[in-house]
């Protein structure tokens, strides 16, 4: 079992970014009780303008 399998699984917030240091992997969850969104744009029109700002490198 790694370190991703053992954090708690907040069901409300679906994430499959492996790489991100909250993302919980057997459940492809976050671990993180809320997350902030964040834009990329000024007025994003796209999904690709928005972005996880709670997004902290360090999975797998």
């Amino acid at each position: 079992m790694n370190n991703n399998d053992k954090r708690t699984c907040n069901t409300s917030i679906r994430c499959s970014v492996d790489t991100c240091a909250y993302h919980s992997g057997a459940q492809n969850c976050c671990s993180l009780e809320s997350i902030k969104v964040g834009c990329c744009d000024c007025a994003p029109t796209k999904c690709e303008g928005t972005e996880c700002a709670s997004f902290k490198l360090g999975g797998r």
